[in-house]
């Protein structure tokens, strides 16, 4: 799926009145199968362009297009049927917790589902062997049929990213998905999300706060800060200059890498409510 940004700008719903953007007017293109990394300080408006993107958030200013499509000029249905070509994966996956794993990573597959078809999938899930094969991508095959309220917060990011396997989506936006990972099981996920989405021609868009990571993982870099572009640059040229500028007063994220090694097996905390696109 093709992107283009033409001055592009948007507010977050839960912002006070009268607030700045949380991202300022943007220009950026994105080619179909193109995939790019976001990297910036917290509060740089990251997610903000990621819901965005996923038409989960309507722009303030300016225009988007996926592909040759206007969204937001769309009728409702089209528009709908536009977003089961989106796959957005939030930091904290809202997973329902007395949900089976199995039923979770399924989900991914309800929009080429009918009405009829994703009740009975609730009920009875369709395709177990699919289910498996996802979810044994990302070493969690042996959780098909745990309950996501026992899970770990790295467990629940990866059930979310196993759904993607299975959405029908042309373009896969990825929202800080492997803050709860230790550094091993970050770099072998996505190493995997990026070989699966050149195999299938997704563009894939990812913000994270591993720097070093999406320096070795993706070929584009998108520097926000302040809701602001700071450069777009393959990532051979992103020097530490740039970094230390991008990241000034915010060293800390900088230098940071992942969570404790432990971080891994604490129980998830009850997640956010966060906007999502289906």
């Amino acid at each position: 799926m093709k992107l283009e940004l033409q001055g592009l700008a948007a507010r977050h719903p839960a912002a006070a009145a009268g607030r700045a953007p949380a991202l300022a007017p943007l220009n950026l293109s994105v080619s179909a199968g193109e995939a790019l990394a976001v990297i910036g300080p917290s509060g740089a408006g990251k997610t903000t362009l990621l819901h965005a993107l996923a038409c989960a958030l309507p722009p303030s200013a300016g225009r988007l297009q996926l592909d040759d499509a206007e969204p937001w000029a769309l009728p409702r249905r089209e528009l709908q049927r536009l977003r089961g070509r989106l796959f957005l994966a939030p930091q904290t996956p809202p997973l329902p917790p007395r949900q089976r794993v199995v039923t979770a990573v399924l989900a991914g597959a309800l929009p080429r589902m009918s009405l009829l078809q994703s009740l009975r999938s609730l009920i009875y899930p369709q395709d177990l062997a699919a289910a498996h094969a996802a979810l044994q991508s990302f070493d969690l095959a042996d959780k098909l049929f745990e309950r996501v309220d026992r899970l770990s917060g790295g467990e629940r990011q990866r059930v979310a990213l196993a759904r993607a396997l299975l959405a029908p989506a042309q373009l896969w936006l990825m929202d800080e998905p492997l803050s709860a990972l230790d550094p091993n099981r970050a770099s072998q996920a996505l190493t995997f999300l990026r070989a699966e989405a050149g195999r299938r021609g997704v563009t894939l868009v990812a913000s994270l706060h591993q720097v070093e990571l999406a320096l070795a993982q993706f070929p584009r870099i998108v520097g926000l800060r302040e809701g602001r572009l700071q450069f777009d640059l393959p990532a051979a040229q992103v020097s530490p200059e740039l970094l230390a500028k991008l990241y000034a007063q915010h060293e800390d994220e900088l230098q940071a890498w992942a969570p404790a090694d432990h971080e891994e097996d604490l129980p998830a905390t009850a997640p956010a409510v966060l906007m999502q696109c289906r």
